[in-house]
């Protein structure tokens, strides 16, 4: 750090969120939050331009917590983001902050949450909201979100909240806030109607431009595993299995999370230890001596704990829970890879994650391949081979007369042949670590897993391209199979740059549809067709009318509610290279989401 650059300590901040920091390992302020605490804290407006990863959530955060009234129970943060997955992700951020932070409440909402739930959080009074436009605007008009102690809106990742048709509710939202509130734009880029918004009610505000930060370590082969919440330890444990290594350390993100994986990993029979910042030196010194000696191989340890750690043993970093910025990502991977040595870090992403992972894409400059699960027959030939190798180490060094003729005694004493006593005592063995591994259970899935898989064989009926006029009928829910759906068609299609999860959001925003009742979803050049729950109301249907994505109403309707024989296909827009056309592609499917 060079002299110039300041410490959070030095920016002013209070000591409940020093506190925080700390235990989170926030060793400095990334670049944007040092160019934007201080402004922010001094009341001014900001103009950010920084991607997600770069430490942007704890640069509004940040100051905007320093000030916040913690005995007056009203929302006074307002944060706007574009997806209900980026609003859960700030509000845990936020939670993550202030922690030590009495009397304190962050309260997400989003579309196809429940609204009784929503209403009494509001009534309880969160110092901070976050959420999605649609979901935001309906709780100001029903009076249920008040907002005459606001004192600070932020707008996180405008841009995304533009691409899907969120710019008219956010121009609305900033105009029924108090004037006198302060408010901080961040946006990767910086569209011609983003420039409009920004001109329009910003108030002298400090400009920051941000680039992520492309530090990697070459020699660092990086791979991610993607599996479900719930699954993750049993893919742990086989990937531990089959990678050869000598040292391994865990990142996970929490103190609880820490312990209790070193705690199931020691029951499966792994030599590991926790790393937290709650144990004494003494303890944390221990812990890092054994990995150096080789008497533990496993490390499971928080950011925190793991500042400065530097052993060259170290082959592999497992990052179990995906890091909240790409700074986080760079400092763990760091672990490995030591003295010229390579080293290999892994990550474990779940389906809702996967947007972040390709953020760390973006922000390192590097590409992390996919890693499949092994296999329960990979993990047993693995398991197997070193069974053999123990075996050839006692044949090698030990004295055997007395067990041979032990052996021989007990196939005359059972009247069993010698490789059935052998196959009984090595499963007297294997007891601890079993060679056969059941498989992981895939009906057990992330519900959005289902849903994808469900839509998949969706398709494959499908598998032909369907036209105007052929738009079918709606398909059953596969978790719902009772449930009466109805297949709606959309005035927007790819001509118009729409992806399946601009559809998704849009009408789980804004017509507080839970995603797991979105059924298939098809898209097609001009227009998109959707399942839904039937019975839409009528005034819920009005509304999704005129919702915009990529700036195009969506205009939804029944599909069976015209013909559709007479429709043309409008004609593609011109190639930018001549040459050989594509042929039609199929539909996209609910998993071809960007």
């Amino acid at each position: 750090m060079s002299s110039s650059e300041k410490t959070f300590r030095e920016l002013g901040l209070s000591e409940a969120l020093l506190r925080a920091l700390d235990e989170l390992g926030y060793e400095n302020p990334t670049p944007i939050q040092a160019a934007s605490i201080a402004p922010l804290m001094a009341g001014q407006d900001i103009l950010g331009q920084a991607q997600t990863g770069t430490g942007k959530t704890g640069a509004f955060a940040l100051p905007l917590l320093n000030a916040t009234d913690h005995n007056l129970n009203a929302p006074q943060i307002l944060v706007l983001a574009p997806t209900r997955e980026l609003a859960v992700q700030v509000a845990e951020a936020f939670s993550s902050y202030a922690k030590f932070m009495k009397g304190f409440h962050v309260l997400p909402i989003y579309g196809g949450q429940s609204m009784h739930q929503q209403l009494q959080a509001l009534r309880r009074g969160p110092q901070v909201v976050v959420g999605t436009p649609g979901r935001v605007m309906d709780h100001m008009r029903r009076g249920t979100l008040k907002l005459d102690s606001l004192k600070a809106l932020v707008l996180d990742e405008a841009d995304e909240m533009l691409k899907m048709g969120f710019i008219d509710d956010i121009e609305w939202i900033l105009d029924h806030t108090p004037a006198e509130r302060q408010l901080a734009l961040f946006s990767a880029t910086m569209p011609e109607q983003i420039k409009r918004v920004a001109n329009k009610h910003l108030n002298n505000p400090a400009t920051i431009s941000i680039a992520a930060s492309h530090t990697t370590v070459d020699s660092i082969e990086q791979r991610f595993v993607q599996v479900s919440q719930h699954n993750k330890l049993e893919a742990l444990v086989r990937v531990l299995e089959v990678e050869n290594t000598e040292g391994i350390i865990i990142f996970v993100r929490t103190r609880n999370s820490c312990v209790e994986l070193a705690e199931k990993l020691e029951a499966r029979g792994y030599a590991s230890s926790p790393l937290h910042g709650d144990m004494n030196q003494q303890a944390r010194e221990r812990a890092v001596d054994q990995l150096k000696s080789g008497k533990l191989d496993i490390l499971i340890a928080t950011d925190v704990a793991a500042r400065g750690l530097d052993v060259e043993r170290i082959g592999h970093v497992v990052n179990y829970d995906i890091p909240y910025d790409t700074e986080a990502y760079v400092h763990r991977i760091g672990r490995t890879g030591r003295a010229g040595r390579t080293g290999m870090a892994i990550l474990f992403v779940t389906h809702r994650e996967m947007r972040m992972l390709r953020t760390i894409e973006r922000a390192t400059n590097s590409r992390i391949s996919p890693m499949k699960v092994p296999s329960p027959e990979t993990v047993a030939e693995r398991r197997l081979s070193r069974l053999g190798d123990q075996v050839a180490a006692t044949i090698a060094n030990e004295e055997l007369d007395f067990m041979k003729g032990a052996v021989a005694q007990l196939c005359q004493q059972l009247e069993v042949d010698t490789d059935i006593l052998a196959a009984a005592l090595l499963q007297q063995v294997q007891q601890e670590r079993p060679l056969q591994l059941p498989p992981i259970q895939e009906r057990q899935r992330d519900s959005r897993d289902d849903r994808s898989s469900r839509d998949d064989r969706g398709s494959r009926r499908r598998d032909s391209r369907p036209v105007p006029g052929d738009l079918g009928k709606a398909d059953s829910l596969k978790d719902n199979p009772d449930l009466q759906m109805c297949r709606y068609v959309l005035d927007v299609g790819r001509e118009h740059g729409v992806g399946v999860g601009n559809i998704v959001g849009a009408i789980a925003n804004e017509a507080s549809i839970d995603s797991r009742y979105i059924g298939q979803i098809q898209l097609f050049d001009s227009l998109t067709t959707v399942d839904l729950p039937a019975g839409m109301p009528k005034d819920v249907l009005a509304h999704l009318k005129k919702v915009r994505v990529c700036g195009k109403p969506i205009n939804i309707r029944e599909a069976g509610s015209q013909s559709f024989e007479g429709e043309q296909r409008p004609a593609r827009r011109p190639r930018k290279h001549s040459g050989e056309r594509r042929p039609d592609r199929k539909p996209r499917r609910r998993d071809d989401r960007s």
